[in-house]
Formats: C-alpha cells, structure tokens, sequence
C-alpha cells in the first residue's frame, strides 16, 4: 500500500529530461525517502557540475587522468614558482568564470527554498550552488573566487589578482606583506578548515537523510559528512553517474546523470511540501 502522499515518479512527467537505463524502483524509493524526510543534507562533488562544463577530477575524463597531483600539493606550490605559474595560467584558462549553473544546481536550489534543506555542503569550488541560488553553503574545499595570502590571510576577489597575472605578474605575491597568493581553495596536503567541518559534520548528524550527489565519495575527511548522517541514523541516498566508495551504505541508489533525475526528485519533495496543511510539522 502506498504511503500518504506517494506518487509514481517519472521524470519526463515534470518536462525534465527522459532518465534512460534508470530502475523507477530505486527512483521512487529515492524520492520516498526524500519526501518523509523532515531535514535533509544535500552534499555534492563535482559531478553536479560537469553538465556545466567544469570537468571532474576522478572520472573517465577527469583531470588526475592527465595530471599528475603531485604536482598540486600546497608544499610544491609554496617551494616552486614554476609551479605557482603554472597553477595561475591554469586559473585563467579555467572555464569557470565563464560556466553558468544547472539543471543539477537549480534544483538543489529548489529544495532548500521549500525549507526541506537549509544546508548544503559541497566539495566543490566554483560557487554554482550560491549562483544558482543557495544561501547556506559549506564549501569543504574552499573557493576558486576568492585568493588569499599565505602570510597575512588577506582575501581578495580572484579577478583582482587574474588581472595582474594577465598583465605580466605571473607569481604574484601580496601586495601589502609580499606574501604568496594563492586561490582560496584547499590543495592536496592542507587541512581543511575545522570549522566548516565540524558545521558540516554537526549538520548531518542533525539530518534524517543526506542525498549525495555527483561525488565518487572517495575524498577523505569530506566523504566522512554522508556516514555521519548514516551513523546518527538517518538515511543515504545517493545519485551518481557511476559506482561510490559509499553504495554499500545506501539506502537508495540512482545512478544517471546528475541534471537529469535530480530535478524530478525535487519536484516530488516540493509537491509534497505543498501539498502538507499549515502547521504541518
């Protein structure tokens, strides 16, 4: 018997696009679990951004498959100016500042504004989820729009800096200590900052179900945030374009394209929102 306020999911019902090769079973019981849910976790990797044309690091085309990431510990960049250069004429190549949310982003965006999601926490660094129109986002990894100094912790808008490296400036340094500029995001071999994860990691043992997705949920201590959720006794659904480190913990699995099931997810969630009477707890 179907639970109160249970609908069939199918994703080309809400106009998004058809989800192929995808069980409706483990659709609908994602979104079972989503709709009963009083406080949900949205964390996300960078699979929820590749339809935007940012690419991953640990898929068939990801980055590590061409670059080595040794070359991007914080170590290398603070001992080897080559490194610095290189790390800077990347940041200007990167399609970032010219890439615009999706499908994937919106609806995140959705479901925190129903009120079923006040938090999201993400690995990534581009700040899709804040354009797209999330307000409470915990970015583990940092941000590739702000740089900050290595000495004094001076932020700057990463334009500011783009615009010296352009004109010639390829190492930039401080301008107030001469301490080295870095973008502000979190490189291999620098801790990450303990406030944000323990926010994030207080969040979803706070939560009933943490919906991950886009993430291999490979990258450790982030990929502690959705076990958290399980270990306080909530639920794990995740949706992946491929296998994660973390299936065997889930209680639900679509695997697909990010910009493709999620919309309808949320779409389900909201209906159901709107659908409780006022007052509803």
């Amino acid at each position: 018997m179907a639970e109160p306020g249970d609908r069939c999911l199918s994703p080309c019902r809400h106009g998004h696009p058809q989800v192929a090769d995808v069980s409706m079973e483990s659709v609908d019981r994602a979104a079972r679990l989503l709709r009963h849910a009083r406080r949900i976790l949205v964390f996300t990797g960078a699979g929820i951004s590749t339809e935007s044309g940012i690419p991953d690091f640990r898929g068939p085309n990801g980055v590590w498959r061409t670059r080595d990431p040794a070359r991007y510990t914080l170590q290398r960049y603070v001992a080897d100016s080559g490194v610095r250069r290189e790390r800077w004429r990347d940041r200007i190549e990167s399609p970032m500042d010219r890439v615009e949310p999706n499908a994937g982003h919106l609806a995140v965006a959705r479901l925190q504004a129903c009120g079923r999601a006040p938090v999201v926490v993400t690995q990534n660094i581009d700040g899709l989820h804040q354009r797209a129109g999330s307000h409470d986002v915990i970015e583990l990894h940092g941000t590739a729009l702000e740089v900050v100094c290595l000495e004094c912790a001076r932020r700057l808008a990463v334009g500011v800096v783009l615009d010296r490296v352009r004109e010639g400036d390829e190492d930039p340094h401080c301008e107030l200590c001469g301490g080295l500029l870095k973008t502000a995001t979190i490189s291999f071999g620098q801790s990450l900052i303990a406030e944000d994860l323990e926010r994030a990691m207080t969040e979803a043992a706070a939560s009933d179900v943490c919906l991950a997705v886009g993430s291999t949920l490979s990258v450790w201590p982030a990929a502690g945030v959705p076990v958290q959720t399980v270990h306080g006794g909530g639920r794990l659904v995740i949706v992946n374009d491929g296998e994660t480190e973390l299936d065997g913990m889930a209680d639900a699995i679509v695997p697909g394209r990010v910009g493709a099931i999620l919309p309808a997810l949320v779409d389900a969630v909201i209906a159901d929102s709107k659908a409780e009477p006022a007052g509803h707890g």
